[in-house]
């Protein structure tokens, strides 16, 4: 009777145990762990791009702000595919593989609004020669550097601007 009793508490004892260890969560402590060791992070590049003589496009650095969090919403204020003379904002990892891209309209085109004498409104388009350009980009922890490219008629055919490593963030 003494050794019936004691097994069938042993065998309770093991059940709790066992019971206790399966609830437990473990997805917490992982996340929460990825979440220190590499919390969000937001880029804003400021770039300037020139139209040369021969019609060819110079981009030139101008600062970069790197700051911790995380963008809101995945904005509209980028394009999802391109046209002929706009530009590719592509996240590069340390072996060059492409970690994520981005669609900016061409910075030399700008679209101007205006009234008529006939108080409607009329648009017009006017070339650049030089315009200032920003970009706002949630950064991967890969990600060592920014290349931006042109995009042209043929889309097998990229032309690179400019490339802004990240080393030092």
């Amino acid at each position: 009777m003494k050794t019936s009793i004691l097994s069938i508490f042993k065998i309770i004892l093991i059940l709790i145990a066992v019971s206790t260890i399966a609830c437990a969560s473990k997805q917490n402590a992982i996340l929460n762990v990825n979440n220190t060791s590499f919390p969000p992070r937001l880029i804003f590049l400021n770039y300037v791009i020139k139209k040369n003589s021969d019609d060819t496009k110079t981009v030139q650095f101008v600062n970069k702000i790197v700051t911790e969090g995380k963008l809101k919403k995945q904005s509209e204020e980028y394009i999802k595919t391109g046209a002929p003379g706009d530009l590719k904002c592509i996240q590069l990892d340390k072996n060059g593989n492409k970690l994520h891209y981005t669609i900016i309209k061409n910075p030399l085109i700008k679209s101007i609004e205006y009234l008529n004498d006939d108080k409607s409104f009329g648009r017009k388009i006017e070339e650049l020669n030089r315009a200032p350009f920003s970009l706002r980009l949630q950064i991967d922890p890969r990600t060592k550097s920014i290349i931006i490219t042109e995009i042209s008629l043929s889309e097998k055919e990229e032309h690179t601007l400019i490339t802004t490593n990240l080393d030092s963030i």
